[in-house]
Formats: structure tokens, sequence, C-alpha cells
């Protein structure tokens, strides 16, 4: 069988190339811009373009002669990027895979546990509104033409390259790794007692493997996460054990985060990771009976940890972060004391 991966090196799409790859059904070829090939398995077929930069003749050029299996694109972001899609794979994939969003749910919940049926919303997060918008655009398709979309709604997958921190700067979670080995305070929002699901990236990809050329997944959406739920206060307290060192949390209500303006926390915290979240996938696995998460996240924290240490291009330090966290430790640590003097 014939698959065409548009990215393939991502967090998430790197793990299902490297498994794919040892599978001998299967003949992958990614369609990227080549930044990682490098750290491809040798039978992987790579077609070098950028097609979210380039003319969209060019790459219906590139694939004028190909049929697929199945296309997956792991960088659709856009109802313009999938509508793209539609026209360039209409008639040449028997599957078509979006790689949508869990935070597209509406939150706070109205019922604890998550699944597909869900309502979509999100009053905080562009990103979740856009990957919305896409879901909706691929079922009008699927439903007028035919289109044989499958939706696919990760949570938070990690991989060896970065440990999951929900308050992190833009060059991602060294630099609270930093904080926790310098004994310094970490920020961590709200209280820390909401839960959350964290997925190793080669769990992701057992299941999302398990969908693809499955005829009957045709037309469905699925969510795809493991079965493990920790609080945040659990997930830090694991990072620091695996680091050796003590967690100190500087705890600053998700409000207060959100209106700094700073690094996309209004989305990232209001829209998604301050509510506890708990999902049901009992249909995920009805599909994939095969399914099993295998990595707990006190194992996964460790495989990453040992990788990044080893490997100093995942050390990109943060001093503009650093310094807003301590400021923001100030001046929490200083309204604290004027509440207690109230």
């Amino acid at each position: 069988m014939k698959a065409l991966f548009i990215g393939g090196t991502g967090t998430i799409s790197t793990a299902i190339t490297r498994q794919l790859a040892t599978m001998p059904q299967w003949q992958l070829t990614l369609l990227n811009r080549g930044s990682r090939d490098q750290q491809l398995p040798a039978n992987v077929r790579v077609i070098h373009a950028d097609i979210n930069a380039s003319d969209e003749a060019t790459v219906a050029q590139l694939l004028a002669d190909e049929q697929w299996d199945v296309v997956a694109d792991f960088i659709a972001f856009t109802p313009e990027q999938v509508a793209r899609d539609i026209r360039l794979f209409t008639g040449k994939t028997r599957q078509y895979i979006f790689i949508s969003s869990a935070s597209a749910y509406g939150k706070p919940v109205t019922n604890h546990l998550i699944d597909e049926a869900t309502p979509l919303h999100n009053a905080y997060w562009g990103y979740s509104r856009q990957k919305i918008a896409c879901e909706q655009l691929l079922l009008e398709q699927l439903r007028q033409d035919g289109f044989p979309a499958t939706i696919i709604r990760p949570s938070h997958t990690y991989d060896e390259r970065s440990v999951p921190m929900a308050v992190h700067g833009s060059q991602g979670s060294w630099q609270v790794i930093q904080r926790m080995l310098a004994g310094k305070p970490v920020i961590v929002h709200g209280d820390g007692t909401t839960l959350w699901t964290l997925t190793h990236n080669t769990d992701f990809a057992q299941a999302f493997i398990g969908l693809m050329g499955n005829v009957h997944a045709i037309g469905e959406t699925f969510q795809i996460m493991g079965d493990e739920s920790l609080t945040w206060n659990q997930i830090y307290q694991t990072v620091a054990d695996a680091l050796g060192v003590p967690f100190k949390p500087c705890y600053v209500p998700s409000q207060w985060l959100a209106e700094t303006g700073r690094y996309d926390l209004e989305g990232g915290l209001l829209g998604d990771k301050t509510h506890t979240v708990l999902f049901d996938c009992s249909k995920l696995k009805r599909y994939v009976p095969t399914y099993v998460q295998k990595v707990r996240f006190d194992q996964g924290v460790r495989l990453a940890l040992d990788y990044i240490m080893s490997h100093p291009e995942c050390q990109k330090p943060d001093p503009e972060f650093d310094a807003w966290c301590d400021a923001l430790v100030s001046v929490t640590e200083a309204t604290r004391q004027q509440l207690k003097a109230l």
C-alpha cells in the first residue's frame, strides 16, 4: 500500500514515519521541505516542496502521476489549506487523514468525559477555531462528493525532543527545565490540580497506523490519546523527580497569565489547559482493537530528558522568558503578602 505524508517529521508524524517504515506492506513518501532528511529511515522517499508556500500548480505537477491509498496532512491548519488538499487529492487517494485538535472541544465541558460527539467551540483560541472550520469543510465535502476523509483529534502529544509544560516561552520547555535545575520557582497555572492527558508519540503512532487504510474509518472522527491522566502538579513533580531536584511551584491564576498577553496563553490556557480533560477512547479501540498505551508519562519524561541532555540543539535558552518568570514570581509573592496583611 502507498502512503503520502505531507510533513512527516514533526512531533506526531516522526513516530508514525519511523514505525511505518518498518512495515513491508507500506511504501511511504513524504512531501516536505527536506529540512530533516538526515533523520529519516533509508526506505522513505521524499518529494521536496513546501506545500504551504509553493504554487498549487507546481505541487500538482510533482504529484501528477501518483495514486495513493492514504494521504495524511500533518501541516494543514486553515480551511484554505484543506480546500487546496481537496483539489489536489480528489480522485487520487482512497483515504485523506486530517489532523485536527482536541483543543477544538468546548470548555469547560458539560460532561466530564470527552468523546467524539462533544460539541466543538473555542472562544479563546483562533488555532482551534481554524481546526473546527477545517473539519466542517471536510465533512461537507464528504457529504456532497464522497471525499474520503478521516479526522483525527490528538491531545497533548510529546516526543523525545521536548518535555511537556503548560507555561513556557517561544523556545520551548528547556528554560523551564533550566529553572528547575537552578532551584528557581516555575510558573504553574491555577493551583495545579486540574487533570491533563499526555500521550507519547510512539503510542499515538500505533493507533494512527491502525486507522490507515481502514475502510471503516472513512467519514469518521477519532480522538487519539493515552489512558493516563495526571494533575499538572503531578506532571511537574514527575519532571522534577526525573531531574533529581525539588519541585518549586509558583501558582498564578490562569486569567492573570492570559492577561499578560504573552506566549499565546489566553488560547493555550483559557481555551485548553486550564480545564480538566478526560477522554473516552472507546471508539478508537473498537476500530483499532490492538491499541494500548505502552509509555507511562514517568517513562516518557526520562526518555525525553536523556535525549535533550545529550543533544545541545534541544537546549534553547530563553532569557526573555526567564526574566518574565522572575517578574511573575516577584509580583505573585508580593500580592500574597499583601493578602495576608488584610
